[in-house]
């Protein structure tokens, strides 16, 4: 799964107030409905996204050393 994805999730989830298997599902069903897992499994496109997001920071990482 897009780790990257599921950390701000958390964060997101714990401003709402969100605990548990409230927080959970919060989390995991929003990765659902994204695209980015099917159940418990990450699909095709969560990779893509995770991947994404790698090149994105690497990136990101350059521009700030100049």
């Amino acid at each position: 799964m897009p780790k990257f994805l599921e950390k701000r999730l958390k964060r997101e989830a714990s401003r709402k107030g969100l605990r548990g298997k409230r927080a959970s599902a919060y989390i995991y069903g929003t990765m659902n409905r994204l695209g980015a897992m099917r159940g418990n499994k990450e699909t095709a496109r969560g990779r893509a996204m995770a991947k994404k997001h790698k090149r994105d920071m690497r990136r990101s990482r350059r521009s700030y050393r100049t």
